[in-house]
């Protein structure tokens, strides 16, 4: 039987092909070569395996099949996306757009040095979060502030700091699950504490929290329920009274208000959202909340509240593990300048804009797209409807926001199919999929993208 293996063209061969010679214009050759080593390893692999003869393509058809799977390889994961699902603060999708404030000021932060850790006055270090404080102090009330690279590790470095080694007191309605591994358990867990879990998942009163507070009690924390709701036979104590019990006790209050609003979502049609500012003001010792979500920043955890609790976290060693870069405080910054006028921030804040934007606008918008997907024959199905957006981002769930989407068929090709290659798109476009059609909901849709969505249909079905 013949050696197949023979048949094999070199890496010196396949590199002087015109496929492999274009791509090495422009891609490092040590990276062409591994790639074209890595290829041919996989292709003796499968000729080892194979059962009877295989046909090996001749060395232009390989060093073309080289050059595109190099392509694929090398193609970014990290790629511009056009939401159209109706999940304002889509998780996948990377939570809260960013201001054009904040980019602008990440951009000028970004290329140079900056003032990090510095007093400009004085010339001496400062702490990293001291840019924030007076902004903070405004919107909030808050003493101080602490910033890490989530909520999570905010909520971590809070518990550890005013509790480690002792229990710390949360109601069983509020030990939640968020994400694929935030457990708050586990936090408390590894933060050196121990849980004391108290009341039942739908009834916790006051006394229980009283019941339980001894000489190991190392903080009282509560947790907004963010992404479940419990509904029927509920009861749960206000934090102005677990506060008091706090005080009487000499046992410090933390307040995991979760998505961080700074002003009362109610407008939006939006309830059950924890403002901060209220927080503050019924004497939490410290207020954790996230930067990405409602807030409409970057990916933060902002702890904030009385100074002495702060100071004890911005002491913790595991504090330098978890802050954030200059980019990171040059953005959140920005951001809540923008804060200091609502008005202004319902304008440049993309969260704001979004929640705010009127319903015609959202459906004059729609008819305009399905006006023109008409004149395409493989959609055969393209029609304006009324549907709901969903705040999404560990939100309540059950929260829906009046939306138009255009929702579209496809014949014999499945919306599936049709989906993924809308994904492939530069940017990638994301629907939803439902009863069988495909989505495109407007409120997340920024209408500087509407005149491309009728191109990218156009060059799929091209």
């Amino acid at each position: 039987m013949p050696n197949p293996f023979r048949n094999l063209p070199s890496v010196n061969q396949l590199l002087e092909s015109p496929p492999l010679k274009k791509l090495l214009e422009n891609v490092n050759h040590n990276v062409v070569v591994d790639g074209v080593r890595v290829f041919l390893d996989d292709v003796r692999d499968k000729l080892n395996k194979a059962t009877e003869n295989v046909e090996i393509p001749r060395a232009q058809e390989l060093a073309e099949k080289i050059a595109d799977w190099l392509k694929t390889e090398r193609k970014s994961l990290l790629e511009p996306v056009i939401n159209g699902t109706g999940i304002i603060l889509h998780t996948g999708l990377g939570r809260a757009p960013l201001a054009t404030a904040a980019i602008d000021r990440v951009s000028t932060i970004a290329k140079g040095y900056a003032s990090v850790e510095i007093d400009l006055q004085t010339g001496e270090r400062s702490q990293r979060a001291r840019a924030l404080e007076r902004l903070i102090m405004e919107l909030t009330g808050a003493e101080a502030v602490a910033v890490a690279n989530n909520n999570a590790a905010a909520t971590m470095l809070a518990v550890s700091s005013l509790a480690k080694g002792k229990e710390v007191i949360v109601s069983r309605g509020q030990l939640v699950e968020i994400g694929g591994s935030y457990r708050l358990p586990d936090v408390l867990e590894c933060s050196g504490c121990r849980l004391r879990e108290i009341g039942t998942t739908n009834k916790t009163r006051i006394e229980d929290y009283e019941a339980v507070i001894n000489e190991s009690t190392g903080a009282i924390l509560r947790v907004h329920p963010s992404n479940f709701q419990v509904v029927g036979f509920t009861e749960s104590v206000e934090l102005r009274s677990l506060v008091a019990l706090g005080n009487k006790h000499n046992v410090p209050v933390i307040d995991d208000v979760g998505s961080g609003a700074l002003i009362d979502f109610q407008k939006y049609g939006l309830s059950d959202e924890p403002i901060v500012r209220q927080s503050v003001e019924m004497g939490a010792d410290l207020v954790l909340f996230s930067g990405d979500k409602l807030l409409g920043g970057p990916q933060a955890g902002i702890a904030i509240g009385k100074r002495s609790a702060v100071a004890k976290m911005l002491k913790n060693p595991m504090m330098r593990a978890m802050r954030v870069d200059k980019m990171t405080l040059a953005a959140l910054q920005a951001t809540l300048e923008v804060y200091q006028n609502i008005e202004t921030a319902e304008q440049e804040i993309p969260i704001l804009r979004m929640l705010s934007m009127p319903i015609d606008n959202l459906k004059f918008r729609a008819n305009k797209l399905v006006t023109q997907l008409k004149t395409l024959p493989q959609i055969t199905v393209a029609e304006v409807v009324s549907e709901f957006s969903m705040l999404g981002g560990g939100s309540v769930p059950t929260q829906k926001i009046p939306t138009y989407c255009v929702a579209l068929e496809f014949g014999d090709r499945s919306v599936d199919s049709i989906a993924k290659l809308l994904r492939e798109q530069r940017p990638a476009l994301f629907g939803r999929i439902c009863k069988g059609r495909f989505l495109l909901d407007f409120r997340t849709i920024f209408p500087a993208h509407d005149v491309r969505l009728f191109e990218m249909f156009e060059s799929v079905f091209a």
